[in-house]
Formats: structure tokens, C-alpha cells, sequence
């Protein structure tokens, strides 16, 4: 955390070096959390592009807060997001080719082992984009990109208790949508 501070602080004095170093940190991140929401490669990848030019733009008003630099990155990427469907509205397409696994992770892996992973990606994506917007943002912040609740607030703009009430039931309407069972649950 105390290289992110340093590169953050010296990124806010338009240190292009630095900001260049938290791009290389955050923007596969930022690029999965578009990509989920979105649902199309190219779209994603001219969204990430634009979260960071803003960030870039807007680097001299941050102002290190005490931890990570991501929510702030975040942020924006969630306005933009939000921007994007607004614009769009009311379809989410889905970009099959970007459903596969990571193949190098999966060396020694039988073909029908990556197939099944494959096609239930694709099933939890299809899921996932069935959602209200905000119970999306919550479910791929929170199990996807692995934010706390707290960082997933601060992100959204909101309180603590709304995002684990969005949380509640975005993996409840899941359930629902999967056919998942609460008996079907280990215990």
C-alpha cells in the first residue's frame, strides 16, 4: 500500500511515470469490471481506454485518502459504465469469445474439462446480466474483482448496509435464475 500511496501522490502532481505504473496495476481490473458489464470486447476495451484518459484528466484533484486507489478508479469506471447503458438501452449483448478460461491456467486440463468451464461461464455471465444494473455492479465488484463491501460503497456512492441489501438480493435473484436450490446448498 505504501508504493500505491507513492505512485498515487506523484500521479496527482501529473507524474506520468507514476500514473503509468497504476495503469499497469489496475487496468486488467478495470478492463473485467467494464467487460462484465458491457458484455462486448470492443466496448470494453474503448470504455477501459476512456476510464483511464479520464482518470488521467482528472489526477490533480485526487487526493490520497488513507487506502486503495482503485475505488477512485472505480468510480469512474462506473459512471462511464453507466453512461454506456444509458445510451443503449435496453440491450446487453454478450461476447462468447471472451468466455473462455485462461488456457495457460489450465495446462493438463482435459478439453472437455475447458468446454464445461466454458459453457458455465457463459451460463453465470447470461446470469449475471439479467440483474438490475446496481446488483450487476455489486456482484462483479464483490466475487469477481473481489472488493470489500466497504470499497464497493465507497465506489457506488452509497452505504454500507445498501450494498450488502443489493448483494442479498442480486445472489438470491442468482439462485432463481440458475435454478439453484437453497437445499441444493451445502450446509
Amino acid at each position: 500500500m505504501e508504493r500505491e500511496k507513492e505512485l498515487a501522490v506523484r500521479a496527482s502532481r501529473h507524474d506520468p511515470e507514476a500514473f503509468a505504473e497504476l495503469y499497469d496495476l489496475y487496468v486488467d481490473k478495470i478492463y473485467n469490471y467494464v467487460y462484465y458489464k458491457v458484455g462486448n470486447t470492443a466496448e470494453a476495451e474503448d470504455l477501459t481506454a476512456q476510464v483511464f484518459t479520464k482518470a488521467w484528466e482528472a489526477i490533480g484533484s485526487y487526493q490520497w485518502q488513507g487506502h486503495s486507489f482503485s475505488p477512485w478508479l472505480f468510480r469512474i469506471a462506473h459512471n462511464l459504465v453507466v453512461d454506456y447503458h444509458r445510451a443503449r438501452r435496453p440491450t446487453v449483448v454478450l461476447d462468447v469469445l471472451d468466455t473462455r478460461p485462461n488456457l495457460a491456467s489450465a495446462e493438463g486440463t482435459r478439453p472437455e474439462q475447458i468446454l464445461q468451464s466454458m459453457m458455465t461461464m457463459e451460463r453465470v455471465r447470461e446470469a449475471i446480466s439479467q440483474l438490475t444494473e446496481e446488483q450487476q455492479t455489486v456482484i462483479i465488484l464483490r466475487f469477481i474483482e473481489g472488493y470489500s463491501t466497504a470499497d464497493v460503497a465507497e465506489i457506488m456512492g452509497k452505504k454500507r448496509g445498501a450494498i450488502r441489501g443489493l448483494q442479498f438480493r442480486g445472489l438470491l435473484a442468482l439462485r432463481k435464475i440458475l435454478g439453484v436450490e437453497e437445499s441444493d446448498e451445502p450446509r
